[in-house]
């Protein structure tokens, strides 16, 4: 009997390196020290910031990772098909990318919400950007179908649905998908690039005279610049999704639960906001509010918000150019997601529970409080929710179920997870039973997917 014990089991393989977020964090830095030190806080240099992360990012993943040679991309630079071979599809695919792109427009200009505040400057950054994309949609889409294996994608499906007649039938689901993947992208992009001015100009504008010595003054200022970090890396992704860059879409949520879990938690639909159903800071204070007098105690709960902020914006730089709600573009196995299945999310509930703290209320009305608390407790309902209908997504593809049991054998949350619910890890197929050597190893049935702790997909 060989009683050595068994190799470690190595983690499933990441679609993003560590090295992509690390130069994308690295532009980002400088561009905030140049920023603050100049004090330019307009919202032109909060779009900068995004170009700051996301072009040391296209340069590592294309330099050192050399993504554009993955098989995932489908494309083979070694073969292009002629020019004159690719043109009648690429007239069939403008043709679906432009009426997709006219329909986003009207979209966006019936959106009463488009109007107002914040989300003037991003469609303002849109309706600038707008004639130099369809320009150079031609270009783009005829080079990139000389490399595709199959270029008859969505937008090519939608085209041909448009044109009919001798452009034939569009494959089954392509048109559906091709519509929920631009419709995420519509719809986040303009949220993103309307949140990236603030956030940037608070971070900019914050005066550091106390830094050092008033706890909560540094735990807002590390908050903030973290939510600076998420919200640049966040709109870098929206915007790359291209796949020459191994970062487009495969597919999007097509689980009408994961987009009504994901759309009440966004504007317009949020139901946490104040005056929504789900609104759980009513009569409350912040944090240091309820601590004040207790230095220590400050210090200590300051430094929790500032970790929990961190995790949170870690889960944003580990997906590099791949950040998206409610698509799939690759799966994450490394930084925060070998820890949690769900680190953003997990993060970012227990930073609410721990900032607004709903339970104390400043009028001291038990109704109130437990009120509050069930109506976060709903809240974090919500992002279980959310975690369960991408991991239904996502459960499609071998590369996640391959991570989740992977997770489930190995990572810390889980495990914990399973430890509290008084269940054992499941092992590894053929791992020997200690308490049964009469026979060899076992298999062991995949776990069902199951979270409580945003999603590994890239």
């Amino acid at each position: 009997m060989n009683d050595r014990p068994a190799a470690p089991e190595p983690c499933p393989p990441s679609a993003v390196s560590h090295g992509v977020g690390l130069a994308g964090l690295a532009g980002l830095a400088v561009w905030i020290v140049v920023a603050r030190h100049y004090h330019m806080d307009g919202p032109h240099a909060g779009l900068a910031a995004v170009f700051a992360c996301g072009i040391p990012m296209i340069l590592w993943s294309l330099l050192i990772d050399k993504v554009h040679r993955r098989a995932s991309t489908g494309l083979d630079w070694s073969n292009p098909r002629p020019l004159r071979a690719v043109v009648d599809g690429a007239v069939i695919k403008i043709t679906g990318l432009w009426t997709t792109w006219g329909i986003i427009a009207l979209f966006y200009v019936t959106g009463g919400w488009y109007m107002q505040g914040d989300y003037r400057y991003a469609l303002s950054v849109i309706s600038h950007a707008a004639p130099a994309v369809v320009l150079l949609s031609i270009p783009y889409v005829l080079w990139i179908d000389r490399h595709m294996l199959e270029p008859r994608d969505g937008a090519y499906a939608f085209g041909q649905w448009l044109i009919g007649g001798a452009a034939g039938r569009p494959a089954r689901g392509a048109i559906a998908n091709h519509a929920l993947s631009w419709t995420v992208k519509a719809f986040f992009l303009a949220f993103m690039l309307a949140v990236v001015p603030g956030s940037f100009a608070g971070m900019v504008r914050w005066q550091t005279a106390d830094l050092w010595t008033n706890p909560v003054s540094l735990a807002g200022f590390l908050i903030t610049l973290m939510f600076v970090v998420d919200v640049a890396f966040a709109t870098a992704g929206y915007v790359l999704t291209m796949r020459p860059l191994d970062a487009h879409i495969r597919s999007a949520n097509p689980l009408l639960g994961g987009w009504i879990a994901a759309l009440i938690c966004y504007p317009p639909f949020v139901l946490m906001g104040p005056g929504g159903p789900l609104f759980y800071e009513t009569d409350t204070r912040s944090w240091d509010y309820w601590l004040a007098g207790h230095p220590a105690l400050l210090w200590m709960w300051g430094g929790l918000l500032v970790a929990l902020t961190g995790v949170y914006a870690w889960a944003t730089v580990a997906f590099g150019l791949r950040f998206s709600n409610l698509t799939h573009r690759g799966i994450l196995t490394h930084g925060p997601y070998r820890l949690s299945r769900h680190p953003a999310y997990l993060s970012k509930n227990a930073f609410w529970w721990c900032s607004a703290m709903p339970f104390l209320v400043t009028t001291g009305s038990l109704e109130t409080a437990v009120r509050n608390t069930l109506l976060l407790a709903l809240t974090s309902g919500v992002y279980y929710w959310r975690a369960r209908t991408e991991e239904a997504h996502l459960g499609t593809d071998p590369a996640y179920r391959a991570y989740s049991d992977w997770m489930a054998r190995h990572g810390p949350v889980p495990r914990l997870l399973a430890l509290i619910g008084g269940q054992r890890a499941p092992k590894r197929e053929g791992d020997i039973q200690p308490a049964r050597m009469t026979g060899g190893g076992r298999s062991v049935s995949p776990p069902r997917l199951k979270s409580a702790d945003g999603c590994a997909a890239a």
